[in-house]
C-alpha cells in the first residue's frame, strides 16, 4: 500500500520585501522606512503584509500609535540578513561584478562598545578585494573629514536641524553616570564631554545653557572609553544615547533636575564627491542598514535609572 506523500509548502521570500522589513523593523516605523526605502507608505504595508503572508505569521503589531515586533518579527531579523546575503553573494558570482578599491569609512565614537566588528567582518568576507579604511572619530569631526573629500561614507550622529544622511535609527539623549554619584543642587553640574566639536556636547552645553543651570568640565577626552573610565570613577555626568548605555553607568533620574536633552538621529552619509569607491561604499551602507538593529548595545543595566531617597543622586 502506497503511503499518501506529505504535501510541502515551498516558501520564497521576496529580497524586496526583506529589505523592506528589515528598514520597519530597525525604524519602527512605516512611515521612516519608506521614506528611507524611496517607496511609498502604501508599498511599505503590501511588502510587510506579502512577507507576512509568505511566512503564516504575524512579523509585527501595530497600531495608530506605535509599531512593535512580535516574537516571530525578532526571529525573521536574523533570517532575512542571512536571506539576502546569500542572495547578494550570489548574483555577485553570477554577473561577475566583484567589488574593488579603497573605501574610507568613518564611524563615530559611539559605536566602539556596539556589534560593528561584526558588519565590517561580514562585509570584508563578502568583498575581500574592497580594501576597507576605518576611522573612528567625533561625530563633527567626521562630518568634516567627509565634506573634505577626505571619506567616503560616514557612520555617526547628526544635529536635530540637519538633514542629510540615510536614517538608521531614532534615539533619545540621557544623562548617565556612576550609581553612587552625587550631584549638589546648589554647585555648578560636573560635566564629561568630549572635546568640539562633538555633537553631544554641544547638545548638553545647550541644554544647561537654556535652563540657565551652571556646570564646569572635569574630564575631557576623544575616546569614549576615556569618558567612559571618568564616569565610573564617579567624576560627574555625561550625556549619552539611551539606546548605547556603557555597562556599569545608569541614567541620572529626572529628579536630578538635568534638563531634557532631545533626540538624536544615527544617520549614514555619502560624500558628494562620485569616487571609485562609490559601489563599495553602497554595498557598506546596505550592509548597515540590514544590521542596524544590531548596533544597539543593550545591557542588562541599560536605561535603569538611580533610585534614591530624598531629592540628592547617590
Amino acid at each position: 500500500m502506497t503511503k499518501p506523500r506529505r504535501a510541502t509548502v515551498a516558501l520564497v521570500y521576496e529580497p524586496s520585501h526583506l529589505r523592506t522589513f528589515l528598514a520597519v523593523a530597525q525604524t519602527l516605523s512605516f512611515t521612516q522606512a519608506a521614506r528611507r526605502l524611496g517607496l511609498r507608505q502604501s508599498t511599505v504595508s503590501q511588502h510587510v503584509r506579502r512577507l507576512e503572508e509568505a511566512t503564516g505569521r504575524a512579523l509585527f503589531t501595530r497600531d495608530t500609535h506605535s509599531v512593535e515586533l512580535t516574537e516571530d518579527g525578532e526571529a525573521m531579523l536574523g533570517f532575512a540578513r542571512r536571506i539576502l546575503d546569500v542572495h547578494e553573494q550570489a548574483s555577485a558570482f553570477f554577473t561577475g561584478t566583484r567589488l574593488r578599491g579603497r573605501l574610507r569609512f568613518g564611524a563615530s565614537e559611539d559605536f566602539v562598545l556596539t556589534r560593528l566588528p561584526e558588519i565590517l567582518e561580514g562585509f570584508r568576507h563578502d568583498h575581500p578585494e574592497v580594501d576597507l579604511e576605518l576611522t573612528v572619530e567625533l561625530s563633527g569631526t567626521l562630518h568634516e573629514q567627509l565634506a573634505a573629500g577626505k571619506l567616503d561614507l560616514v557612520l555617526a550622529k547628526r544635529r536635530p536641524e540637519d538633514p542629510r544622511g540615510e536614517l538608521v535609527w531614532h534615539d533619545g539623549l540621557v544623562w548617565i553616570g556612576a550609581e553612587r554619584l552625587r550631584l549638589d543642587a546648589d554647585r555648578p553640574v560636573p560635566l564629561i564631554v568630549f572635546p568640539p566639536p562633538g555633537i553631544t556636547r554641544a547638545l548638553a552645553l545647550e541644554a544647561l545653557e537654556r535652563q540657565g543651570r551652571a556646570w564646569r568640565i572635569v574630564c575631557t577626552s576623544g575616546s569614549l572609553n576615556g569618558l567612559i573610565a571618568a564616569a565610573r570613577a564617579g567624576l560627574g555626568v555625561m550625556a549619552h544615547s539611551r539606546g548605547l548605555i556603557p555597562p556599569g553607568l545608569v541614567r541620572i533620574p529626572e529628579r536630578a533636575g538635568l534638563p531634557e536633552l532631545g533626540q538624536v538621529d544615527f544617520v549614514l552619509v555619502h560624500g558628494r564627491r562620485r569616487t571609485s569607491a562609490q559601489g563599495a561604499a553602497d554595498a557598506l551602507a546596505a550592509a548597515v542598514l540590514a544590521g542596524g538593529d544590531r548596533l544597539h548595545r543593550r545591557t542588562a543595566g541599560s536605561g535603569r535609572r538611580l533610585d534614591l531617597p530624598g531629592g540628592g543622586v547617590d
